[in-house]
């Protein structure tokens, strides 16, 4: 199995009082600020080439943000053509995680389904997840993708938030979507405040940090620029 990056935008940041704040604005600072990034990534089983979330829509700007590529030609940089994209997995319903869907119209894309919903997404390639396969880990319920593939109920962020946990060579890559910003936010245990459903985030932070203390885990964030070191350089992720 191979991963890869899309290396979208770079040079963006984040307060502290953003990335902290979820549960109490009190625990973040807005004069601390982290640095930003906005990138997707990409899952190769050799077999398969699968998507974890597409970015924004080329069309649109990122302010404050500097610009390295639009989707498509991000992804292929990696040598990957869309015709060749079997798979989407969708962390959540936000544009800067589903602006180049259109650009796959004959791949699979698996959504939770209140996000499928709120984007009122339609045909034949949309697949609703019904996290059918029972328990994974620590966490009740997921749906196998593909093997050591697996799509992970994990609401508040959005209703239908998911997140995604390739296994390969016995480490385990997290791919989040906006459970935290950052990798900060994950060793403070804090919260952002940006939410649906506040005790449904909680709970799902709290299952990331559980399997993380107990899994060999690489920390795949899509908002920072650790999201590509953590991969580049599998830097397992550790908790105090």
């Amino acid at each position: 199995m191979k991963f890869g990056v899309v290396k979208l935008y770079t040079d963006g940041s984040f307060n502290e009082e953003f990335l902290f704040g979820g549960e109490n604005k009190a625990d973040g600072r807005k004069d601390v600020s982290y640095p930003g990034s906005l990138q997707n990534f990409v899952i190769d089983t050799g077999s398969e080439v699968i998507l974890v979330d597409t970015g924004l829509p080329s069309e649109t700007p990122f302010k404050g943000y500097t610009k390295v590529n639009d989707y498509v030609a991000g992804l292929e940089s990696l040598g990957y053509k869309p015709e060749q994209v079997t798979k989407i997995l969708v962390t959540h319903k936000h544009p800067d995680h589903t602006g180049e869907l259109r650009s796959f119209p004959n791949a699979k894309i698996y959504i939770g389904p209140e996000d499928a919903d709120a984007l009122k997404l339609t045909g034949d390639n949309i697949i609703r997840a019904a996290y059918s396969d029972g328990a994974y880990h620590n966490f009740p319920e997921s749906q196998k993708i593909a093997d050591g593939v697996y799509f992970i109920k994990a609401r508040g962020h959005t209703n239908g938030n998911s997140i995604v946990i390739a296994e390969d060579d016995g480490i385990y890559y997290m791919f989040h979507g906006d459970v935290t910003y950052n990798d900060a936010a994950l060793k403070a245990n804090k919260l952002s405040v940006v939410f649906e459903d506040l005790p449904a985030a909680r709970e799902t932070l709290d299952r990331v940090r559980e399997f993380i203390k107990n899994n060999p885990t690489v920390y795949l964030s899509t908002h920072t620029p650790e999201g590509v070191t953590n991969l580049e350089g599998k830097i397992i992720m550790t908790l105090d």
